[in-house]
């Protein structure tokens, strides 16, 4: 696809202009006067007087302004001449046609899509873009309706992204890998990074792209906070569990070095069982107290 390329062009002071055509529709009206105000009417001083402000208007009709962070794409019959960034009063060819592009950032708030992550489990998510135009002749000739093209696409690398994600880490899964819940600013330079590469034929700069939601679709939120509540109980068992090893060998350890008791390998048995019952129970162990002996 040919690309058009911003070229700047120079425009005159306004200001001047302005100064300079209003000076010229007052010399026209006083030779209007001075022509016609005789006992015989001059015409062609008045024809001269008409021609000048005639040429005044035709001058005033080049004047426009451009706000801060603003630029105007001037055409010639259709062929793109150039931009002017310039701010303030400016004055061009009064063929031109001017149409004003704003250069300032914009926030896109994209609404909640629902898409499939990476295992294929139903999510809602969406973001919120910054962008700029960084090239204006793109923006107005190369695409139909810039706004338009940059929401489509913006759309289109959110799934694209979130595709290509899990939501999150399961217990099975690497936690080291980026998931969407996990990602941060990796997940979202992925993201700009996807955008930018899809909206450069716009001449569009993405600035800045964060997730204004993500959760699970409606209808396995629940099953997914039972599946995480499942794993959460999981971890915290399998903390308990590495505890309690720690705690058993390391009471076996100081019996043994301080020699209050010796102790076979039954009794060692008995010990670690009983050890770890109280130190992995989920509630209180009632104690017992053994008054007899292991042994028949």
């Amino acid at each position: 696809m040919q690309t058009t390329q911003e070229r700047s062009i120079s425009s005159g002071n306004g200001y001047a202009a302005l100064a300079i055509c209003a000076g010229l529709a007052l010399a026209g009206i006083a030779t209007i006067v001075s022509g016609a105000g005789g006992e015989q009417a001059h015409e062609g001083i008045i024809l001269g007087g008409v021609l000048m402000i005639a040429a005044a208007a035709l001058g005033m009709a080049g004047l426009y302004m451009v706000q801060p962070n603003q630029a105007a794409v001037l055409q010639l019959f259709g062929a793109y001449k150039g931009t002017v960034r310039d701010s303030g009063l400016r004055w061009s060819n009064p063929l031109y046609t001017k149409q004003r592009v704003s250069l300032r950032a914009n926030n896109l708030n994209m609404e909640r899509l629902k898409v499939n992550d990476k295992r294929g489990n139903p999510i809602e998510i969406a973001a919120a873009v910054v962008w700029k135009i960084q090239d204006t002749a793109r923006a107005i000739f190369d695409v139909e309706d810039y706004q338009t093209f940059v929401r489509v696409q913006a759309e289109a690398a959110l799934r694209h992204v979130a595709t290509h994600f899990n939501y999150d880490s399961g217990l099975a899964d690497d936690q080291s890998e980026l998931t969407l819940m996990s990602g941060g600013d990796k997940l979202l330079q992925t993201l700009v990074q996807t955008l930018q590469s899809r909206i450069e034929a716009a001449g569009i700069e993405i600035r800045e792209a964060r997730l204004t939601h993500l959760a699970y679709a409606p209808e396995i939120a629940a099953s997914m906070l039972r599946r995480q509540q499942a794993e959460a109980v999981i971890a915290a068992r399998h903390k308990i569990v590495e505890g309690a090893v720690s705690m058993v060998e390391m009471a076996l350890k100081g019996l043994s070095d301080k020699q209050l008791v010796s102790l076979d390998d039954d009794r060692k048995a008995a010990m670690v069982s009983n050890l770890l019952v109280v130190l992995c129970a989920d509630r209180e162990v009632e104690p017992v107290v053994n008054t007899g002996t292991l042994y028949p």
